[in-house]
């Protein structure tokens, strides 16, 4: 019977388009690991699919006014398009607002309550008075008690990674109106995740072939004791509670997810016709289950999912692996949504063949520690090594076979060259088995391209343009080890290029797909008399000026908008309506700053706020005092509002997918071009997108009509 391989990779939340940061971070490697498995003769079961419940979905989605339910089908079509044109094979990719989920999850709630590893507790929440509700994990943020971070969730930190529960926050806010919220008694679900640290510990005696950093991140978290975790939130977005008592509740996201990977493969199976050939992966203690994610998703893969299968079904297969992936990082920081740091993948698919990208993803992968999207590497690893290497020796070798032979022409005596050539793709080929069998796709990918350099510089020694004059016979001989060559290199390559494998395959005359073979054929020799195909070139040279085009500037960019603290108000000497105010903008120092809000504002009203400015408009002076900046209000005619921010003074504010690139000074001309105003959610927007700090909306003071111009 064939070896039994599952894959799980983690589930992306359907809130928004996937950027390269997730593709290197997992679905590349299991697509990698999968497609070498499937050669290797594995059965392999891969599945995966949109997290469609929790915070995620409902942020979105009050952010844009709709439902959650039209989020997630969105996204849920956009994600499965880009899977398949990336060629992540996935057996299955589903999602978890289906009915077949949820029936799953119910059933793992209702035993998991039964057998006592869940239950009732009352506890407090926070709950934020201003807007009249529990708040979820995510709807909370402050700052982090292990790394001081001030942005941490009140899930987990996504700094140091390490999981949290609201209440371990320094000064909570409510992360819709910046709030403070307070703690309120309510009744949830618990499960009891410290029942199992003792399991747990003995399970992990034998994962020395996990990463380093993971076993060490797993082990540590359980030396330290492990906490019940509650299971439900008051929500109304997500799979319904099946005990009495809990109607009005949601389970929570963390919980549900994971159990995605048990209620995909039952839903793989009922699609294929056979409803129980999950267990052929489930209960089998011989199948060996991978999980790839990155490495914020650690915990969830390595002590809670195993914990939930342990409570639910002892007979359940564990993670035999959990290759976690570092973070990708856009030339030297952190992929980011809200600063509009990011390569979205709908986008790059646009304006590059899926080969290249994949190639660079995979020589640069964030294995052990974090790797760096560059252009400039992403072009000079595309010329020099994609096209250079192994794109020309193939182009080479084929081109000249063509036109000399038309097939693969036979292999007479060899001599020491070619016998070399041969060992080494042998060599090869054993060493990045080896690489890829423990999930290091870094090393097998190297050892590849240098073989392909090896070949190249045989060809360049062999000189069949001179021997096919001289020698015929021994100018076939050369050719035959040339084809035998980029066969193996096809072969070998096919899990980490499989559309360019493909090709290649064809051009050799194969008729039939490179993933019908196995991996051990690039070892055998290549049919001798068999048809070549007219190659074209497999990979095209770029520019860097191609790969970044100058983009028509936004003229928000111009813009420099931060936080400032008003430090002192007062009454200006030569003007009625007018303030004299001193702000602190962080970085930019110390500011004065003139403005009309006498009738709207007291002077107390308005010190010690954090407003909104724009910190390089030109200089003007009002009524004899130079105005150093312009602090931005709404005004709908009847009412002023000051904008607030959730920040630090000197923050920046952006606006989603417009890069803040400022010029030194605007006039005021420039910037009244630039409508800001207040939607009918009341959210301060410029052409529909929110005016952020970090991941945090620019708020009103006052409540103003929609409509409302910022000036």
């Amino acid at each position: 019977m064939k070896e039994k391989i599952f894959i799980g990779v983690a589930w992306p939340y359907a809130n928004g388009s996937l950027h390269l940061g997730h593709l290197a971070g997992c679905y590349l490697p299991a697509d990698i690991f999968a497609r070498f498995c499937r050669m290797n003769g594995k059965d392999v079961l891969m599945v995966s699919g949109s997290d469609e419940h929790g915070t995620p979905i409902t942020i979105t989605a009050e952010k844009e006014g709709v439902s959650p339910q039209e989020i997630a089908d969105r996204f849920h079509k956009e994600h499965k398009e880009n899977m398949e044109q990336l060629g992540i094979s996935f057996d299955l990719f589903t999602r978890t607002s289906g009915d077949f989920h949820k029936n799953v999850v119910k059933d793992v709630v209702r035993k998991l309550y039964e057998k006592g590893f869940i239950y009732e507790k009352e506890t407090e929440a926070f709950y934020c008075e201003n807007c009249k509700r529990f708040l979820p994990d995510r709807y909370i943020e402050g700052t982090c008690p292990y790394c001081g971070y001030e942005h941490a969730r009140g899930d987990q930190c996504d700094e140091c990674g390490k999981l949290l529960d609201p209440k371990d926050l320094i000064n909570p806010k409510c992360k819709i109106c910046g709030n403070e919220p307070v703690l309120k008694n309510t009744k949830h679900l618990f499960f009891a995740l410290s029942r199992f640290e003792d399991k747990l510990l003995e399970w992990m005696k034998d994962k020395h072939h996990w990463r380093s950093n993971v076993k060490k991140f797993t082990e540590n978290w359980i030396k330290r004791g492990l906490k019940d975790r509650a299971i439900t939130r008051d929500i109304s977005w997500g799979v319904e509670v099946p005990i009495k008592g809990f109607e009005d509740k949601r389970i929570y996201v963390w919980f549900d997810a994971v159990i995605g990977y048990l209620s995909a493969s039952m839903e793989w199976a009922e699609k294929t016709g056979e409803p129980e050939k999950w267990k052929e992966w489930w209960k089998n203690r011989d199948a060996k289950h991978y999980y790839f994610l990155a490495k914020d998703n650690i915990p969830f893969h390595t002590i809670i999912w195993p914990s939930i299968l342990m409570g639910y079904d002892e007979e359940l297969s564990l993670p035999y692996d959990v290759p976690a992936n570092e973070y990708l990082r856009l030339e030297g920081e952190q992929f980011s949504k809200s600063r509009g740091l990011a390569i979205w993948i709908p986008d790059i698919l646009k304006r590059f063949d899926v080969d290249p990208i994949r190639y660079y993803l995979s020589v640069n992968m964030p294995e052990q520690r974090d790797s760096n999207w560059r252009w400039n590497d992403f072009v000079s690893k595309n010329n020099d090594e994609l096209v250079g290497i192994y794109g020309n020796l193939v182009h080479r070798v084929l081109t000249f076979s063509w036109k000399n032979f038309g097939r693969v022409p036979p292999a007479e005596e060899l001599d020491d060259m070619d016998r070399e050539l041969l060992d080494t793709i042998e060599r090869t080929m054993k060493t990045a088995r080896a690489e890829l069998e423990k999930c290091s796709f870094k090393k097998a990918l190297r050892e590849i391209i240098s073989l392909a350099q090896k070949g190249n510089a045989y060809f360049a020694h062999k000189k069949p343009w001179e021997s096919i004059k001289a020698d015929r016979e021994k100018c076939a001989t050369t050719m035959h080890i040339c084809l035998r060559l980029v066969k193996a290199l096809a072969i070998m390559l096919a899990p980490f290029l499989p559309f360019s494998s493909e090709k290649v395959w064809k051009y050799l005359g194969y008729r039939d797909s490179i993933f019908s073979h196995s991996w051990d054929e690039a070892l055998s020799d290549i049919e001798e008399g068999m048809e070549l195909k007219k190659p074209e070139p497999l990979f095209r040279k770029l520019s860097l000026e191609e790969v970044m085009p100058e983009k028509e500037e936004d003229p928000f960019s111009s813009l420099d908008i931060r936080v400032a603290k008003v430090l002192e108000v007062r009454d200006h000497p030569n003007a009625d309506k007018l303030y004299v105010l001193k702000v602190d903008v962080g970085e930019k120092g110390e500011r004065t700053i003139v403005a009309g809000l006498k009738k709207h504002y007291s002077k107390e009203e308005i010190k010690g706020k954090k407003i909104i400015m724009v910190a390089n408009l030109k200089p003007a002076k009002l009524r004899g005092i130079e105005s150093q900046g312009m602090l931005l209000a709404a005004d709908d005619g009847k009412n002023v509002s000051l904008l607030l921010a959730d920040g630090k003074p000197g923050d920046i504010v952006r606006v989603e997918g417009v890069e803040h690139s400022p010029k030194d000074v605007v006039d005021i001309d420039e910037f009244r071009k630039i409508k800001i105003s207040v939607d009918e959610n009341g959210r301060v927007v410029y052409e529909g997108k929110i005016l952020m700090i970090k991941d945090r909306p620019v708020k009103l003071d006052r409540k103003v009509e929609k409509g409302a111009r910022v000036l």
